[in-house]
């Protein structure tokens, strides 16, 4: 199979999904980041220890993970080992066009956004599976031939179903896998709870029963990202959904916790590239 060529964009070229399979013997540098729609990484080999929401995984050959819309995540790529892996997004529109179908393809992100936790391990037999419908789906998308696009979507789909099988199935045992502060833990959730509110280190160390200091120190050890950085990433991903989903921009700045319409307008601009304006005529 050919490699696709990693670049650090992180938007989609396609309406409904994006396949690809990647291999760097130079390890990528990538930032903390988020995007609008579902991941799927599915690791293969690599030394690679990957941050979501304050939670970091030591990644095993097979392992899957999980993210959505909201989840700021980033790997860290270590040399001495060929970095290979698949990378599916999924836009969010076609998963509800699926839905009508019957089952919810989307369960197991949904339940691993509910949990806070997005490992999936896969037995072999899965793993064989799941591999085969990324090489298959990725196959059809390079096709020009007759029906190539729809036979793409049913490799997707049937990816989709192996993929929440084996989420369902991964035993709760995997979690020694996982570095995490449960102090940390309860500030990424009281901040995703209370963004249109005050969360300055005062409020957030009295709310948390811990020192400032303690919570600053323990918070960029686990995230990889400042207080103030996570605040504003997560405010400005709420602030993008509003728009997304039809609110006026100043409503979305002032309900998502910004109180400074022209600061709001730069930080949106420096994070996604647009400003909302121009968000909402390419959205």
């Amino acid at each position: 199979m050919h490699n696709h060529v990693f670049t650090p964009r992180q938007t989609m070229r396609q309406p409904d999904f994006e396949c690809y399979h990647y291999l760097d013997t130079v390890p990528p540098v990538v930032d903390f980041h988020e995007h609008p729609f579902y991941e799927v990484f599915f690791f293969l080999s690599g030394d690679v220890r990957y941050t979501i929401e304050g939670r970091t995984y030591q990644l095993r050959p097979g392992d899957i993970l999980l993210t959505g819309s909201r989840d700021i995540h980033r790997p860290d790529v270590r040399p001495g080992k060929a970095y290979e892996r698949y990378v599916i997004w999924i836009h969010p529109s076609l998963i509800d066009r699926l839905r009508r179908t019957g089952d919810d393809l989307a369960a197991c992100f949904a339940d691993a956004d509910a949990r806070a936790y997005k490992l999936v391990r896969p037995d072999s037999a899965a793993l064989t599976q799941l591999k085969t419908m990324c090489d298959r789906t990725i196959s059809a998308q390079r096709e020009t031939g007759f029906g190539s696009g729809a036979l793409s979507l049913i490799y997707l789909i049937e990816f989709l179903i192996h993929l929440n099988r084996a989420y369902f199935a991964t035993p709760e045992a995997i979690r020694r896998d996982v570095t995490e502060n449960s102090k940390v833990n309860e500030a990424v959730a009281y901040i995703n709870a209370h963004l249109a509110e005050d969360l300055s280190l005062d409020r957030l160390s009295r709310a948390l029963y811990v020192s400032k200091s303690h919570l600053n120190r323990s918070f960029k050890e686990y995230t990889g990202l400042t207080l103030y950085q996570y605040i504003i990433k997560k405010r400005l991903v709420a602030a993008r959904s509003m728009l997304r989903e039809g609110a006026p921009v100043m409503e979305a700045c002032m309900k998502c916790g910004f109180n400074d319409y022209s600061n709001f307008l730069k930080a949106f601009k420096r994070e996604f590239g647009k400003n909302p304006r121009e968000f909402l005529e390419h959205r």
